[in-house]
């Protein structure tokens, strides 16, 4: 598709805006919004489609903004390769036709995610642990991402319980949705569901997304970062319970 309709293009607009305001003030989100606001006017493998290129740019960004990337990708490589493998074998899923699967799919996961963030303590892998966890790890990341088009689960409290300092933690968490988005757009397109049509305007997404992470990086200086994040998980539990709901009382 090469023509959008004006309301179309605002919707997207909008959409990206907060998601990139979410991002600015807590570090991630941008990519895990979008796609449940989106998730709810058009099939998930559209959203996934509009997302490719805002989430590739604002999360290169983030990953290349610390000191420690060579550091960082020795540490993760495992889990970045189970991240590619899994999403691109799950991708099956975000690619077919089934929107009543794949838009519950949605749902769960940003529940599942929202919920583990409010609710459960921060464990903490042990270093020996590593070698095989992250493979694994990052393995049903690409799964779920594959099928839903969230990058978080069960990465972000993966990555959190490694023991990373901030620096390093947002850093890692940037090279994470990198290589899931990167991944994500190879698995759509291998199947042929990557909708090309949609690469003008996912371009255009990326303006939106940046303003909003200035516009949050601004914010964060004003409000207390962990109240904003309680409310936004809390949203996208909100958020998930529609999308996990919607296909069965349709």
């Amino acid at each position: 598709m090469s023509d959008f309709s004006l309301l179309l293009t605002l919707t997207v607009a909008i959409t990206f805006l907060l998601a990139g305001i979410v991002k600015g003030v807590t570090g991630m989100g941008l990519p895990t919004l979008a796609m449940g606001l989106l998730g709810t006017i058009m099939p998930p493998v559209t959203a996934a489609s509009l997302l490719i290129v805002p989430s590739f740019v604002t999360n290169v960004w983030q990953l290349f903004a610390g000191p420690s990337f060579s550091a960082i990708l020795r540490r993760l490589w495992l889990m970045m390769a189970g991240i590619l493998i899994g999403t691109i074998a799950g991708s099956r899923l975000l690619a077919s036709d089934n929107v009543k699967w794949t838009t519950a799919g949605l749902g769960a996961a940003l529940i599942v995610y929202a919920a583990y963030s409010l609710l459960a303590r921060q464990p903490v892998v042990p270093a020996k642990a590593e070698r095989w966890s992250s493979p694994f790890v990052g393995f049903l990341t690409g799964l779920v991402t594959g099928g839903t088009g969230v990058f978080v689960v069960p990465a972000v409290p993966y990555i959190q319980a490694l023991g990373l300092s901030r620096d390093d933690l947002i850093q890692a968490l940037g090279l994470s949705f990198t290589v899931s988005t990167i991944a994500l757009a190879l698995g759509l397109a291998s199947h042929g569901a990557f909708e090309a049509g949609y690469l003008a305007l996912s371009s255009l997404a990326v303006l939106p997304a940046l303003l909003g992470m200035w516009l949050g990086q601004a914010l964060r200086q004003k409000i207390s970062p962990a109240t904003f994040r309680r409310w936004f998980l809390i949203f996208l539990v909100l958020l998930g319970v529609e999308l996990l709901l919607r296909p069965f009382l349709a």
